[in-house]
C-alpha cells in the first residue's frame, strides 16, 4: 500500500511539473510577442530626414531608432515616399502600416483628432543664409540686398512689401543654395533644415545659416501616432526626456541650425507646416494659401487646387507654375484645344509610367480629379 502510495504522489508530481512546462511555454512564447519591432514611417530619399541609405538614415530615423533602444525594441521601417503631404500620413500612419512618425509639425489643426502627438522633439522652420561674414541680425540687414525667397512661403510673404529689398523667387531650399553659391543673390531666405544640410554636404559648411524665429517662421515637432495609438505615445514620452542631448546631437549631425535665432515680425498671411524637403516631405514648410485670381477660384476648383497643390506640384509646380514647358500645365488649352479634358482624364486615370507619371485612378475618386481638372482650367493661357 505504501509502495502505491509513493507511486501515486510521484505520478501526481510528474503531472504537476509537465502542465507547469506546459503552461509556461505560451506565457514565455506571448511574452517574446509583445516585444514587436517599432515600425517608422519614412521617405527612402528624402535627406536630412529619412533615407534607405544604413551610413546616413536621416535625423528622423536616427531618432527613431534612439527611441527605439530605449524601449528595448528593434525598429523595422515602412518606406513610402512623402510627395503626397498629407496623404502620405493617411496612407501610412493612419492605415496602420506603421506605429509612428518622427518629425510632424505640432499644430492644432494638423490631420485633426486623427493624429496624436508625443512631447515637442525640436523647433524647425526657416532660416537666413549667407556668407559667413555678412551681418544677419534682422530684417533691416537685408536691406539692399538679393534675397531668395521660397515660393508661396512665409519668408515671401515677409518680404513682400519690403521695396528695398529684391527678392528672387526660387521654388526649392536647393535652388536657392545654388542661386547663393552663383552670385545670383546675397542671401536666402528657405527651408533651415535642407539649407543646413546642403550646407554641411554640398557646400563645404561655407555660409551660416541662421535660423528665424516669429509668426509661421518656426514650429515645434514632434513624433505622431494614430489616435488609437496613445499606449505607446505615453511610453515614448516616457524616454523623451533621456533622449534631449542624443536628439541635439543629431541635428548638430544633420546640419541643422540650432543657434539663436533671430527675430522677425509678423508676415502679412503667415503660413502652417506641413507633413512634408522639395518635394513636400515630412519636415517641410506648406505654402501660404495664395487666392488664384479668377472667376473660376471658388468652390471646386479650390478643393482641386490642395489636391493638385498637395500631390502634383513636385513635378509641376505650386500652382501649376512650372518654367519647363513640357510639363507646364498651364498650357494645355493651348496644347490640346478641345481635346484638353479628354487628354486630362486619359493622363491621370492610366498614367503615363515611360515618363514619371503615375497613374491616379486608384489614389484619386473621379469627383477628387475633377476639381483638378476645374482648377486646371481657371489658370490656362497664365503662364508664357
Amino acid at each position: 500500500m505504501r509502495k502505491c502510495s509513493r507511486n501515486a504522489r510521484l505520478g501526481t508530481a510528474i503531472r504537476t511539473v509537465l502542465l507547469s512546462t506546459m503552461l509556461a511555454v505560451p506565457a514565455l512564447s506571448a511574452g517574446a510577442d509583445e516585444i514587436k519591432p517599432l515600425r517608422l514611417c519614412a521617405d527612402p530619399t528624402n535627406l536630412p530626414f529619412s533615407s534607405d541609405d544604413p551610413a546616413k538614415p536621416g535625423l528622423y530615423l536616427e531618432i527613431g531608432q534612439a527611441v527605439a533602444e530605449k524601449l528595448g525594441r528593434a525598429v523595422s521601417t515602412n518606406w513610402y515616399k512623402s510627395y503626397f503631404g498629407k496623404r502620405t500620413v493617411r496612407e501610412t500612419l493612419l492605415s496602420k502600416q506603421c506605429d509612428a512618425m518622427v518629425g510632424l509639425p505640432l499644430v492644432d489643426d494638423f490631420m485633426g483628432p486623427a493624429v496624436i502627438f508625443s512631447k515637442p522633439i525640436a523647433h524647425e522652420g526657416y532660416a537666413l543664409v549667407a556668407a559667413k561674414d555678412r551681418k544677419l541680425a534682422g530684417i533691416d540687414d537685408l536691406k539692399g540686398l538679393r534675397v531668395a525667397v521660397q515660393y508661396q512661403s512665409t519668408p515671401q510673404n515677409l518680404l513682400a512689401l519690403r521695396e528695398e529689398i529684391q527678392k528672387v523667387t526660387v521654388l526649392s531650399p536647393d535652388e536657392g543654395m545654388a542661386a547663393l553659391a552663383q552670385g545670383k543673390v546675397d542671401a536666402a531666405f528657405i527651408w533651415a533644415p535642407v539649407a543646413g544640410w546642403l550646407n554641411k554636404t554640398a557646400y563645404a559648411d561655407k555660409y551660416q545659416v541662421v535660423a528665424a524665429e516669429g509668426d509661421g517662421l518656426i514650429w515645434e515637432t514632434a513624433i505622431g501616432f494614430a489616435k488609437g495609438s496613445s499606449a505607446l505615445r505615453d511610453q515614448i514620452d516616457g524616454v523623451l526626456p533621456s533622449l534631449q542631448s542624443e536628439i541635439s546631437a543629431l541635428f548638430a549631425k544633420y546640419g541643422v541650425p540650432s543657434g539663436a535665432p533671430v527675430k522677425f515680425g509678423q508676415a502679412d498671411r503667415a503660413t502652417s507646416p506641413v507633413v512634408a524637403s522639395e518635394p513636400v516631405t515630412v519636415g517641410q514648410a506648406a505654402a501660404a494659401d495664395k487666392p488664384v485670381q479668377t472667376a473660376a477660384a471658388t468652390g471646386d476648383a479650390k478643393a482641386g487646387r490642395e489636391v493638385f497643390n498637395g500631390t502634383c506640384a513636385h513635378c509641376h509646380g505650386p500652382d501649376a507654375v512650372q518654367a519647363e514647358r513640357k510639363i507646364d500645365l498651364r498650357l494645355l488649352k493651348k496644347r490640346y484645344a478641345d481635346d484638353m479634358e479628354s487628354t486630362f482624364w486619359k493622363t491621370v486615370h492610366d498614367g503615363r509610367p515611360a515618363k514619371g507619371m503615375p497613374a491616379w485612378k486608384d489614389v484619386f475618386s473621379d469627383d477628387e480629379l475633377k476639381n483638378v481638372y476645374v482648377y486646371l482650367e481657371s489658370v490656362q493661357g497664365t503662364g508664357d
